[in-house]
């Protein structure tokens, strides 16, 4: 069982930057691919971006490459997602997942989910 927790959202001017990290209770954190996913009112929830094992492999969803940018550190247990040029259509509740396998851009390749951390982007 893995238990995740994101922080670091919050509310931020359209143009600024957050960081949002994502710890793993798991002293096996390194076997998971994780991934960020979000969600916003009345829409489904949506890929975002992944990373394999080491952080050596990356993804994204086309919309947020350039401008967001995935990373982990196996030390801490954590992965992180920096958030840059950001645009009211970020606003969303951002959710980090854990998966086994590789299936990236999919809820159902996940195995393990967090609560969620809310993002509002003002204009």
């Amino acid at each position: 069982q893995v238990q995740l927790v994101e922080s670091g959202g919050g509310l931020v001017q359209a143009g600024g930057s957050l960081r949002l990290s994502c710890a793993a209770s798991a002293s096996t954190f390194s076997r998971y691919g994780m991934g960020w996913f979000r969600q916003a009112p009345g829409k489904e929830r949506e890929f975002v971006a992944a990373c394999n094992w080491n952080g050596g492999s990356t993804y994204y969803v086309d919309y947020v490459k350039g401008r967001f940018t995935i990373s982990r550190d196996n030390a801490k247990n954590t992965v992180y997602l920096q958030m840059n040029s950001l645009k009211p259509e970020d606003t969303a509740v951002y959710y980090c997942a854990a998966s086994y396998g590789n299936n990236w851009y999919y809820s159902r390749g996940y195995d393990y989910w967090g609560q969620g951390t809310q993002v509002t982007v003002s204009s």
